[in-house]
């Protein structure tokens, strides 16, 4: 899961408990408690925005899942429960959705249909589980989860069943995300003593460093064509966008903000990238916002009073 600052209610709690713990960036989701000013977003022209994003939101009193196309429009509410549902992340076909939900009374991974019909419980254990993601030919998801003791990445079948511990480490592991050829995984984790992508085979083995920063470094995702890793790191003072090659060179800032920026998202054909905000007036809420994959033509794409985050592209 994907802050910083004190969690203040049940969703931080999550966060709390999976990402960052005294740091707690929302991917989940992002919600952070925002101290920073807001800056203005890139300027030259408007690009063309589309394709269809999923996002979580509390703009109906509690947090649920919408669906809307990539420029804004056309937000359709997905789910509709009394408890939060967070962390939506489409299959790879488009045609299911994965997300996490306290719906049973804790934590848990669900897959529904991409319009929010039958909602399908995945795991079912007394921890806390959650912040799904799919492998690309759609047959494994893998999730973060405490059942052994401390936050580990797993990885199960799409059913829910086989699951498998992939880390097996006493640190906090977190942030799962696929490459698009199926044979690693990114991850963060504080197992060198602060938070640092690494990547691993996606089996668990052959570990890898990335980073290497006295500040946190989070929430890995991969470009569509598997050559780029963007992340969030504070390594600048306040949290931003980075990207860097797979290997870890060639690290370039692509966000320069006051506000904290979190829970990058590549579009399916690389050239945008989706993430959320708390730039925009006060008091700094989150919004989802798109740019260009080199930082330029940022665009608020939510606009509403409620917490917005945790973008993620149909394919």
């Amino acid at each position: 899961m994907r802050g910083m600052g004190v969690a203040t209610d049940n969703f931080n709690l999550l966060r709390q408990a999976f990402r960052l713990r005294d740091l707690v960036i929302v991917s989940l989701v992002g919600i952070l408690l925002v101290t920073g000013a807001a800056c203005g977003g890139g300027g030259g022209a408007k690009p063309v925005i589309s394709g269809k994003l999923v996002f979580f939101s509390d703009r109906d009193g509690n947090y649920e899942i919408y669906s809307m196309n990539a420029n804004g429009s056309n937000v359709i509410r997905l789910t509709n429960n009394s408890a939060d549902d967070l962390e939506p992340v489409w299959s790879p076909d488009g045609a299911r959705i994965a997300f996490t939900s306290g719906r049973d009374g804790n934590y848990e991974v669900y897959v529904m249909r991409a319009d929010g019909a039958n909602p399908v419980r995945l795991t079912n254990n007394s921890s806390i589980d959650g912040a799904p993601t799919w492998s690309p030919d759609g047959t494994r998801i893998a999730f973060s989860s405490d059942r052994d003791g401390n936050p580990e990445l797993y990885v199960m079948l799409s059913d829910g069943s086989e699951v498998t511990n992939l880390t097996r480490n006493s640190s906090f592991d977190s942030d799962a995300e696929w490459s698009p050829n199926a044979d690693r995984i990114a991850f963060t984790s504080d197992r060198d003593g602060n938070y640092e992508v690494y990547v691993m085979d996606a089996d668990g083995s052959n570990v890898i460093r990335l980073t290497k920063n006295s500040a946190d470094d989070l929430e890995p995702a991969w470009s569509p064509d598997g050559t780029r890793i963007a992340f969030i790191s504070n390594r600048d003072g306040n949290y931003d966008i980075y990207v860097m090659d797979a290997d870890g060179s060639n690290i370039a800032r692509i966000t320069r903000n006051l506000a904290h920026d979190g829970c990058p998202a590549w579009s399916p054909d690389g050239t945008m990238i989706a993430f959320c905000s708390s730039r925009g007036v006060p008091p700094y809420k989150y919004e989802v916002y798109v740019m260009d994959a080199d930082g330029s033509n940022v665009t608020d794409i939510t606009h509403n009073a409620g917490y917005d985050g945790y973008p993620s592209w149909k394919p």
